[in-house]
């Protein structure tokens, strides 16, 4: 493929690969951040862990190669988003720490408290990552204090509270409701009795939660927010330089791709109806439709904001032309090219043995499945 068509490729293989990290993540970080509400009993808790023990490593490989998709294609993306927002990441790195321990921890000891101090650091370990991510996209389209200097060394001038500013906390519920509805949906599929219809009505309020933070959301990027505008072309095949090209702020910025091309309207669209099928199905107890509505919303999300911020990927409010696009902060045509036969390989790999892990390790777990299996289950 040619150097422009291998670009393209890249921004869709890395929104693949985030959507297959927050479709399949994103129901454990709900699911813990909602156990301390929704299981009441120790064996309660027990049994919301135990719906996720046997995948939760493996959703996180999603999350590793996107990572590491993200270092190999867009490098410069990634060096200016770990030097700029290095106390965000540290915040979600330390967040996702008190996951492997709090699980392999959490049962050791029959004595309440130290399982109600695991029990909330799991949910540390679920709340934080699913608000911190929202944030950071929220951010994205406020754009960040950042520079290039002429060596194409990116110099942040911001701090990690300015990240908290209205818009991105916004996009923060966003995240965390919709990831929780993923999550009560995870229970309601997976448990029963009470703890399946406490996580019924969770999913219920997060679905609510989660369509009116969207549409606000929506509302403001449309009528209060300036978006970011190329001027100038980018010759696709051309070799990087960020500063090369002119980039204004207009009314219409994150709104001109969905001008330039209607379909892309089917994002948003399919956001919300996943919000209203699963708020319908949570109300009826339909624990399958829940789930399918919230991984419709899940992707209508993510696409929404993809569509919206191409082809910027990490969009400058100091120096717009320093804006970081899909065309002129990528790695080599090489080594896209090597990696995208990589990716061919090992992605529908990871896809399969994920699969089958669910389908060899499904089925309902209760209480009575627990205690009599205490000492073999987290």
């Amino acid at each position: 493929m040619d150097y422009e068509t291998l670009k393209l490729t890249w921004w869709v293989l890395i929104g693949v690969l985030l959507i297959g990290f927050a479709l399949t993540d994103g129901f454990d970080m709900g699911a813990m951040a909602l156990m301390p509400f929704v299981a009441k009993t120790d064996s309660e808790r027990r049994v919301a862990i135990n719906t996720i023990a046997p995948h939760w490593d493996g959703n996180q490989v999603w999350f590793i190669t996107a990572g590491g998709a993200l270092f190999a294609a867009w490098p410069m993306v990634y060096a200016t988003a770990f030097s700029g927002l290095y106390w965000a990441m540290l915040l979600v790195l330390f967040a996702l720490f008190c996951r492997p321990v709090g699980f392999d921890y959490r049962s050791k000891l029959e004595n309440q408290r130290w399982r109600n101090v695991w029990d909330w650091a799991l949910f540390v370990g679920g709340f934080v990552p699913a608000l911190v991510f929202g944030v950071a996209f929220g951010n994205l389209f406020l754009g960040l204090p950042f520079t290039l200097d002429e060596m194409m060394r990116p110099s942040y001038h911001g701090s990690f509270f300015a990240l908290l500013n209205p818009f991105a906390l916004l996009a923060g519920v966003v995240s965390l409701s919709m990831l929780c509805l993923h999550g009560g949906a995870w229970l309601m599929l997976r448990t029963d009795g009470e703890l399946a219809e406490r996580a019924r009505r969770a999913a219920q309020l997060c679905a609510l939660v989660y369509l009116v933070s969207f549409i606000g959301a929506g509302v403001w990027v449309s009528l209060g927010m300036n978006g970011f505008a190329l001027l100038s072309s980018i010759d696709g095949n051309a070799v990087m330089n960020p500063l090369n090209k002119e980039v204004a702020l207009s009314n219409a910025g994150w709104l001109a791709n969905y001008h330039a091309y209607p379909a892309t309207i089917a994002a948003p669209v399919v956001g919300i109806l996943g919000g209203l099928l699963a708020l319908a199905s949570a109300s009826g107890g339909r624990g399958g439709l829940t789930f399918l509505g919230s991984a419709l919303a899940i992707i209508g999300t993510l696409c929404t904001a993809g569509f919206a911020l191409f082809p910027f990927i990490f969009p400058s409010s100091e120096n717009l032309a320093a804006s970081l696009t899909v065309w002129d902060a990528v790695s080599s045509h090489k080594t896209l090219g090597i990696m995208f036969v990589v990716a061919c390989i090992f992605v529908p790999l990871i896809l399969c043995y994920t699969l089958w892990g669910y389908v060899k390790m499904w089925g309902r777990l209760t209480r009575k499945h627990i205690e009599a299996n205490s000492h073999g289950l987290y």
